[in-house]
């Protein structure tokens, strides 16, 4: 592709006023509003002075620039431009978007989680039969996954700042997904927390309150199974898995317990599994691989009080450590000499995940990773203010926004349901249209031969009802 030889005779002027780079946004916000948002945002905020009027639009707005691509209070503006004004109305100022969000109390933000599960509630049964956007519930497993992150920050100006595990100076989002064998994941619970504080703090009460949004999501006698990595591995955060009806599938510290456990194995027991470098052997039915797994039965924190006890399984994954010369130099013992070990403590029914099964849900635990990924590559690039409850709205907002996009992703065909927040934005959203006005009806005239219309049409129609057909 070469700019045509023509382009020396036009110019560029930004004069049209009928012009909206985001198309997309008006049947993304039609479905915003089947779902209740602003609603739900206006029963539920209580965010006082003039700062907090009309929460409901406020948070509406806010929700449309993250969907659109805003990373940033001032990139709010964006729905403020050529023909937006005749499709939407109420675009608020960056300015007084920013004061509403720093108007925000640690309670206006629990408030907003509230909107937050209600409204993905409300969205599960957008989709229908036919865009299941949490799952048809043909069976299946329900997998919850929690982890954190840190949203790198800087300047001096940002409360709750600080160092945190990954030496990265900024603040912690603690984030809690949900997905089934047939969905893409949606964030179900969310907390902002200081950069410095440690993984699992507060991590009892978010299992408790992702795992009752859960139950709503998917009623009826399926278990979910939560995943976690070591930092998660305490009785307080497994207990509120458990007493929150779901089993456990959590990475362990190679304790001398875990240690002593995984010694008592032997070597018959060992299971070559499906992984980097293995390969199937037709004649045999079984795989070569450099990776085994094995379990033994595991009482998790023994040490603790009879009721914080929970038995279950330790599941052990070996591969060959190729420092070993370097190991047996330190003078560790012979086992560790050889292989390099991963354990894991689960719940489940060996009859229902079998060791090799149990090993490889668990490694699926990563798909919380491109969640993180997708947030900071959207509306998490940046966390906007100085305020840290501002942030912490924030971070709900970019959730909701995060939400909202997959389930018009579903409802617009199984091949963006997958997709990432900036597919979905590039083939969904933002799409340049013209607006039109003629009998009291406006049209938008979008690209001819774009190549996801279909797709936008699926949405479209579901959102604001058939477009009309324009005679040539």
């Amino acid at each position: 592709m070469k700019l045509s030889h023509t382009l020396t005779a036009t110019s560029a002027v930004f004069d049209d006023p009928n012009l909206v780079s985001a198309a997309g946004l008006v049947p993304v916000l039609a479905l915003a509003d089947r779902a209740g948002l602003r609603r739900l945002a206006d029963e539920h905020l209580s965010v006082s002075t003039d700062k907090g009027a009309n929460a409901g639009l406020k948070v509406a707005s806010l929700v449309a620039g993250m969907v659109a691509g805003a990373d940033s209070i001032d990139d709010m503006a964006l729905l403020r431009h050529g023909g937006m004004g005749r499709i939407f109305a109420r675009a608020y100022a960056p300015s007084t978007l920013g004061s509403f969000l720093r108007a925000f109390t640690f309670g206006h933000v629990r408030q907003l989680d509230a909107v937050a599960s209600r409204f993905l509630t409300n969205l599960a049964a957008q989709g229908g039969q036919a865009a299941p956007v949490l799952g048809d519930g043909s069976g299946g497993r329900v997998l919850v996954d929690v982890d954190d992150t840190i949203i790198e920050v800087h300047g001096h100006a940002k409360q709750g700042a600080g160092f945190g595990y990954s030496g990265v100076r900024g603040l912690n989002a603690l984030l809690a997904t949900v997905t089934t064998t047939n969905s893409a994941p949606v964030i179900v619970a969310q907390r902002l927390r200081k950069g410095s504080c440690g993984s699992p703090r507060g991590a009892k009460r978010l299992v408790a309150d992702a795992l009752k949004t859960v139950r709503t999501l998917h009623p009826g006698d399926v278990r979910p199974l939560l995943r976690a990595d070591s930092a998660f591995y305490g009785a307080p955060t497994v207990g509120a898995a458990l007493r929150g009806g779901a089993q456990v599938s959590v990475t362990v510290r190679l304790d001398p317990k875990v240690k002593a456990a995984i010694t008592t194995i032997g070597e018959h027991a060992w299971i070559p599994i499906e992984y980097t470098d293995a390969i199937f052997d037709e004649v045999s039915g079984t795989w070569v691989s450099r990776a085994e797994v094995a379990e033994v039965p595991f009482t998790a924190f023994s040490s603790k009080k009879a009721t914080d006890q929970v038995p279950g399984r330790l599941v052990v994954r070996r591969i060959p450590d190729f420092n070993a010369d370097k190991k047996k130099a330190a003078g560790q013992g012979t086992l560790f000499d050889t292989w390099r070990f991963h354990a894991f403590f689960t719940t489940t029914d060996p009859a229902d995940l079998d060791t090799v099964a149990a090993d490889k849900t668990h490694r699926g635990h990563a798909i919380i990773e491109q969640v993180h990924a997708d947030l900071k590559s959207s509306a998490l690039a940046h966390l906007p203010s100085g305020k840290f409850t501002a942030n912490a709205a924030w971070l709900v907002l970019a959730v909701i926004a995060f939400n909202l996009t997959r389930t018009a992703a579903t409802i617009a065909g199984a091949d963006l349901a997958r997709a990432t927040t900036a597919t979905i934005r590039a083939k969904l959203i933002t799409v340049p249209a013209r607006v039109a006005s003629s009998a009291r009806r406006v049209t938008l005239h979008l690209p001819t031969a774009w190549p996801w219309e279909a797709a936008w049409t699926r949405l479209f129609t579901h959102g604001c009802g058939p477009p009309a057909t324009l005679s040539p």
